[in-house]
């Protein structure tokens, strides 16, 4: 697979950063199964501050109703399908190489 294109680190940047905020909310889900919310957990705080913001844009398409644990699976949801979404523009676009190809 060929690195040295730029497009390829064009995807791959905001694809991992994607990445982490998708796998930290699921740990938040996790985490929140044995944890107060109001835990002074180190933890727990980081993945709290890192994936308010996300659940704070989540929260507008969510049922008010929906417990705050829904919240973040939900979020988990939209973020793997945002990722699937980057992907398929990139392919799209001819952005990224294909696989097993050699140049």
């Amino acid at each position: 697979m060929d690195t040295s294109n730029p497009s390829f680190w064009i995807y791959q940047v905001p694809n991992f950063a994607l990445a982490v905020v998708m796998y930290t909310m699921l740990g938040r889900v996790l985490l929140g199964l044995f944890v107060d919310a109001d835990s002074p957990n180190y933890i727990w705080r980081f993945f709290c501050r890192l994936t308010d913001p996300f659940v704070a844009l989540i929260s507008y398409v969510t049922p008010k109703a929906a417990p705050p644990v829904i919240v973040w699976l939900f979020g988990f949801v939209w973020l793997f399908w945002l990722r699937v979404g980057l992907l398929y523009v990139f392919l799209l676009l001819g952005a990224i190489p294909k696989a097993g190809v050699t140049q």
